[in-house]
């Protein structure tokens, strides 16, 4: 936003003015204000009791709003429907209509004659107009809607994945909403609970039409007011002073929150530097305290006394998915699988989809140790998962963070901190365990997040890029006590990854996902041997071309023939997939001569340090591969006279390329 020192005169006049029209009438009650008598005019008998009448109605009437606000707003900020638009209308209706039209509306609804009224009076002998809850249900009509729209705004600027994320850790939809969503859009609610008793104590107009003006019953003090205006001017002003300051009072606390703008905070921490105390694991903070040392037992019916997974234990996986992301998944107990592929390829789609968490897929079948969970909510299906960008609770400390899956599974709170602690000194951020995530680096929060997943105990884990905010050294360490874990997991584990060190480091099979279907499934040896993706094959560092095998060689879409020497040969018409590793592509500064039997022309396109070696990326020309990697030494690039837009000739022997059928 553009922000100026000085307004421009067209602006600033008008902008003047209309301080000055709003401003006018206030100050007419402060100059005329019986400030001698204001004391004495504010403590007589009428308006005490009017006083203590307005405060029982404003508060009846803000537990009322919240008791139907809150849900209101939050399927209003969540849920899509058929006619939420027209629900909106009607949730704002009260704030636009005149008042004398609200109390009328009210009468129809709520009085003896009116649709509900009728009912009230007849089966249960409750009559509304006329009477104290009658004032309640005007002054809560009218207030409601400050509430649902400011907390419906504070809903809409919270990212789901925290709610998601609490179940599957095992909160259900009532336990996530109060112990995560109220929590975190707590500003925002707070401005509209305090707009909303601010707008009920100040009700007149829907109260004395509906409710009427009965001393002691429903004469609030806004009704005084109406009153005091016929016999004692002066009292009116004096009561009116009091209603002013208690709204200037409400707003001036609520600095700026007015419909949310101000209510949900940022969540996600920064990303600070990572220290040498991150790194070793092996400095406390003084003031981390510490956790007695009773009830170590774990949660969870597989587990045994020392906290380890029982021996009997074994959770394999069966699912079919069907959607954006479409097949099948039969894999063995204690196998970690993980999943790779190019962005968009449906691999977060396919972890949401088992647990339940999107539209655009659906698990039609989930068993996990032989049990049908595909129709269960997220939160009984025992599935953990971390998101990519952790989603830790900001409202939460570290250890509280970690401790929430055991809590959610009704662990008792000692026993559950114990398991959580234990958790977080395994990965090194245990002298974190008071902080909150606004006070962790980013590597410091993924690796509680991990630590919050592990401590739920789940059947089936599912890892969204886990270790992408952790830096190199870190990312070491966490890799080697996830691996700890995973070798004693009973149950499947799914990590996505773009890291092939991860892919070959943790899975026991990598599975190969593009546009929602599967490429390969296979270990990581025979898929860095034999990729089937011109993605995985990069991923891998190594060239990939797609082609037609024909005549001894493959050609390419792009009308570029490579001469293979492949033995076997696949058949011709066969589509495969040429692979060269980028050491086996030689640079040349003229046309080579000799045994290369694929040799074009290029551009150099980009060049990058790889190790103590550069990497080459080279452009054909017409009729040659569109894009190839070539390793070269330093002294070779410099010999060549490397750099952005140099042409060169590319060379690759006929043995080198590897063949693998589609």
């Amino acid at each position: 936003m553009i922000r100026v020192r000085r307004a421009p005169v067209p602006l600033a006049l008008p902008a003047l003015l209309a301080v000055l029209f709003l401003l006018l009438p206030l100050a007419g009650v402060l100059a005329h204000a019986p400030w001698g008598s204001l004391a004495e005019r504010l403590t007589t008998p009428a308006v005490r009791e009017a006083l203590g009448l307005s405060l029982t109605v404003s508060v009846w009437a803000l537990a009322l709003s919240l008791l139907l606000g809150m849900p209101l707003a939050w399927v209003l900020a969540r849920v899509d429907f058929r006619g939420k638009a027209l629900v909106r209308v009607v949730v704002m209706l009260p704030m636009v209509l005149p008042p004398t039209v609200a109390g009328v509306a009210l009468l129809q609804g709520f009085g003896r004659r009116g649709l509900l009224g009728g009912v009230l009076s007849d089966w249960f002998g409750v009559s509304l107009p006329f009477s104290t809850a009658g004032a309640v249900v005007a002054a809560a009509f009218v207030a409601m809607p400050f509430l649902v729209i400011s907390l419906e705004g504070a809903l809409a600027g919270l990212d789901p994945r925290y709610e998601e994320t609490a179940a599957s850790l095992g909160a259900g939809p009532l336990r996530a909403f109060l112990t995560v969503t109220v929590p975190m859009v707590g500003p925002g609610l707070v401005a509209g609970a305090a707009l909303c008793w601010a707008r009920a104590l100040g009700e007149f107009g829907a109260t004395i039409t509906f409710a009427g003006n009965l001393p002691g019953t429903t004469q609030t003090l806004p009704l005084q007011v109406y009153l005091l205006l016929q016999n004692d001017p002066d009292g009116a002003v004096a009561v009116s002073l009091l209603l002013l300051v208690t709204a200037a009072a409400v707003l001036v606390a609520l600095r700026g929150r007015w419909l949310g703008h101000a209510a949900v905070r940022e969540a996600r921490p920064a990303a600070a530097p990572v220290t040498g105390e991150e790194r070793d694991g092996t400095a406390r903070d003084a003031g981390a305290a510490e956790e007695p040392d009773g009830g170590a037992a774990k949660a969870g019916t597989a587990d045994g006394p020392d906290g380890a997974y029982a021996a009997e234990a074994a959770w394999p996986l069966s699912a079919e998915v069907r959607g954006a992301t479409a097949l099948a998944l039969d894999v063995p107990a204690g196998t970690t699988v993980a999943v790779v592929g190019p962005n968009g390829a449906g691999k977060s789609t396919l972890l949401r989809a088992l647990l339940g968490l999107t539209p655009r897929a659906t698990a039609t079948t989930l068993r996990l140790d032989g049990r049908e969970l595909a129709g269960l909510p997220p939160h009984r299906r025992g599935i953990a998962w971390v998101p990519q960008d952790g989603a830790l609770f900001p409202h939460l400390s570290a250890l509280a963070n970690t401790a929430y899956g055991l809590r959610a599974q009704g662990v008792p709170r000692a026993r559950a901190r114990v398991e959580a602690r234990r958790r977080l000194e395994r990965l090194g951020v245990g002298h974190l365990a008071h902080r909150k995530p606004g006070q962790l680096s980013g590597g410091q929060a993924q690796r509680v997040a991990l630590a919050r997943a592990l401590a739920a105990r789940p059947r089936l884990l599912l890892l969204d890029e886990p270790l992408a905010a952790l830096d190199q050294t870190t990312r070491a360490r966490v890799r080697h006590a996830l691996r700890q874990h995973l070798a004693g997991f009973p149950g499947v584990c799914l990590i996505v990854t773009h890291d092939p060190v991860e892919a070959v480091s943790l899975a026991d099979r990598v599975l190969v996902l593009e546009e929602g279907r599967l490429v390969q499934y296979a270990e990581p040896a025979e898929v860095a041997r034999h990729p089937r993706s011109p993605w995985v094959a990069r991923m891998l560092g190594r060239n990939a071309w797609p082609g037609i095998v024909r005549d001894g060689g493959l050609d390419t879409p792009d009308g570029a023939r490579l001469v293979t020497a492949a033995e076997p040969a696949p058949a011709d018409g066969t589509a495969a997939l040429a692979v060269v590793a980028p050491e086996a592509v030689s640079l040349h500064a003229a046309r080579p001569s000799g045994s290369p039997r694929n040799v074009w022309r290029g551009t150099v396109r980009e060049l990058t340090a790889h190790g103590a070696r550069l990497r080459v990326l080279v452009t054909g020309g017409p009729g040659a591969p569109s894009d190839v990697v070539a390793e070269v030494t330093p002294a070779a690039a410099a010999e060549l006279r490397l750099a952005e837009g140099a042409g060169v000739w590319v060379s690759v022997k006929a043995t080198e390329i590897t063949v693998v059928p589609l």
